[in-house]
C-alpha cells in the first residue's frame, strides 16, 4: 500500500489519517538518518519488518511516498 508521508522535525509522533501519514522525527536529515528513523517508526506502527517499508520517492523532501508491504 502506498502512503503520502509528511515529515515534521524536532517532534516524536506518528499520525495516520487514511493513506496520509504525518511523522515527527528527531534525527537530522544528514546521511539519511531521518529517513532511517521514518522507516523504523512506520514499521513499528504497522507491525511489519523494516524491510517491508520502502521510500518510493521524496528521499530528500519533507513530502514522501512510502510503500508498506
Amino acid at each position: 500500500m502506498l502512503y503520502q508521508v509528511r515529515v515534521e522535525f524536532n517532534k516524536d509522533f506518528v499520525d495516520v489519517n487514511n493513506n496520509e501519514i504525518t511523522v515527527g522525527v528527531r534525527s537530522k536529515p544528514i546521511d539519511g538518518e531521518a529517513n532511517k528513523e521514518i522507516i523504523k517508526k512506520l514499521s513499528k506502527h504497522f507491525g511489519v519488518s523494516s524491510a517491508n517499508v520502502r521510500i518510493r520517492s521524496g528521499h530528500k523532501s519533507k513530502n514522501k511516498i512510502v510503500e508498506i508491504i
